[in-house]
């Protein structure tokens, strides 16, 4: 297995996001018994119920309520869950075009989820700071 990158400068030119096709939420439970784990693309348990995300096609079959209607980027690179600075960097320059990211660091990869209206520019933002690293 391929070591998790931790240098932020290799992590910056190689991020290489890619767009995962659907619309995604975020949506919370007391229990998870009504949800099949296969549809569940995170579950996070906090103190006031499990925060489920899944496509919104199955939290409409399940009859979920979400707020926050969501396009899901995964940065490709293989990065180390003791990386410094990857998220900042490049939440920082989403944030500087006004585009809200929810991360999840996964063992392997960064997901970064923006509202579905914001992805064509949040994709071009990341694509183009990635170039200019490589500079």
């Amino acid at each position: 297995m391929k070591t998790a990158e931790k240098s932020l400068d290799i992590l910056l030119k190689t991020m290489q996001p890619i767009h995962n096709p659907g619309e995604f939420v975020f949506c919370t439970c007391k229990e998870l018994t009504a949800i099949n784990s296969l549809d569940v693309i995170s579950i996070f348990k906090e103190q006031e119920g499990y925060t489920v995300i899944l496509k919104k096609d199955k939290a409409d079959q399940l009859l979920l309520s979400y707020s926050f209607i969501a396009s899901w980027i995964t940065l490709k690179v293989h990065s180390s869950l003791e990386a410094v600075g990857f998220t900042a960097a490049f939440s920082n320059v989403l944030a500087s075009a006004g585009i809200s990211c929810n991360v999840v660091a996964a063992c392997y990869h960064d997901h970064i989820f923006v509202k579905s209206a914001d992805t064509k520019k949040a994709m071009d933002l990341l694509n183009s700071f990635s170039e200019i690293q490589t500079k």
